[in-house]
């Protein structure tokens, strides 16, 4: 029976620490684990930028039919920016709380190669380097978050030239990213091997520490996605007319299909059934949903913010205040990046540069990759209930089109 990817990556982790433990930080195979795992870290950072890139391009610049179909998709699109920031924050307070007191021993030398942790840049400096002066420049010294911002800006403005030519200028950049996908799917045919010797270098070197924080990680998530889905139900309850009972009946198998594949794409076609099973509107449900199942993606604000509040824990790194509101923005900035592609594709595009901004390093975040299964589960669960919540919330039921449900 062959064994699916996640499995192989989260069996490798598992092996790597127990085995780095018991070996310690003086065995002889310490030096060779930390050119295999950084080897192998980067190349899986050398198509990071330029995919990117072409992912903002590809999914604002051809956005440009959803947003003319009119004020309910501007309202609908207006409700997914207050809830993603919300996610944000209850990340922020999540990881905050959960992750305080840690402490990684020889923190100092988990980074790959035990290479010195730089300080932490002011946030001044942080906000200034945000802009990006030589967008060229940033892409060659890897400051991805620029890139980010850059790409974002031409999106936009692909929106205010002709169609064809804006049509003609998006589709070279999905071109260039269906070789990148390929790239990265080569590159993570290796991540057992990858995996097991970061996992092997950190545990030798700290111990079950970095484990048990992983452990404590996944829980925050599972708490994360159980709330999240949570208070949907309860929005359902109190602001629409729906009733409670008849929406979960008709959410429960999206939801489990989403459990099951962890894809919200592959959860659509239950999402428009139990649309059709709540007697929405077919119109204004078709605008709604495909919206919410490229965009609206609840949990990852959140599942940003606890890895970047993790990786700043396992590297010793206490953020300021501003430095979390910068995280709690650009989470939901980067929620448009992973639009579309699996999560092990579309991890390290959208936390990586999140990390980054702040001053974390991204070594260790293929550990972060190696757990995230479990997790990943509760949050597409979450991510296809809120779908179907907020487009039950804004439409109403059938025959009563002109009254709004919120």
């Amino acid at each position: 029976m062959r064994v699916p990817p996640a499995a192989r990556i989260l069996s490798a982790l598992i092996v790597g620490l127990g085995a780095g433990y018991l070996a310690g930080p003086r065995t002889v195979v310490l030096p060779t684990m930390q050119v295999i795992g950084g080897l192998w870290l980067d190349a899986l950072r050398m198509p990071i930028v330029p995919l990117v890139f072409a992912l903002v391009v590809t999914g604002l610049g051809s956005g440009g039919d959803a947003g003319a179909t009119g004020g309910l998709a501007r309202r609908a699109i207006g409700a997914f920016v207050i809830f993603l920031f919300g996610s944000a924050l209850l990340g922020v307070v999540l990881g905050t709380t959960m992750f305080r007191g840690w402490t990684i021993p020889d923190a100092s030398g988990l980074r790959i190669g035990g290479e010195k942790l730089p300080a932490l840049p002011p946030l001044a400096d942080t906000l200034r380097a945000l802009v990006p002066v030589n967008p060229i420049a940033s892409a060659a010294a890897g400051a991805i978050v620029p890139i980010v911002i850059f790409a974002l800006l031409f999106a936009l403005a692909l929106r205010r030239i002709e169609p064809a030519r804006a049509k003609a200028m998006t589709g070279f950049f999905r071109n260039l990213l269906d070789p990148l996908l390929v790239i990265i799917g080569w590159v993570l045919l290796a991540a057992p091997i990858g995996v097991f010797a970061l996992s092997f270098d950190v545990a030798a070197r700290s111990g079950f520490a970095v484990g048990a924080l992983l452990a404590w990680y996944v829980a925050a998530r599972v708490i994360a996605g159980v709330t999240l889905l949570g208070v949907f139900l309860l929005l359902v309850a109190l602001a629409s007319r729906t009733p409670l009972r008849a929406f979960v009946r008709a959410v429960l198998p999206a939801q489990s299909v989403a459990f099951s594949t962890q894809s919200s794409l592959a959860s659509l076609p239950a999402m428009l059934q139990a649309v059709r099973t709540l007697a929405l509107p077919e119109q204004a449900a078709g605008t709604i949903l495909p919206l919410a199942v490229a965009l609206f993606r609840i949990s990852a604000p959140c599942a940003i913010t606890l890895v970047t509040l993790a990786l700043a824990r396992l590297n010793g790194i206490e953020l300021g205040a501003g430095q979390l509101v910068l995280v709690a923005m650009l989470a939901v900035l980067n929620n448009l990046v992973i639009a579309g592609l699996p999560n092990q594709i579309s991890f390290f595009a959208a936390y990586a540069p999140v990390a980054l901004a702040v001053g974390v390093p991204v070594e260790l975040l293929p550990l972060f990759l190696a757990v995230d299964t479990i997790p990943d589960m509760f949050a597409t669960a979450a991510n296809v209930t809120a779908d179907v919540a907020v487009t039950t919330l804004l439409t109403s039921p059938a025959g009563d089109e002109d009254a709004p449900a919120v």
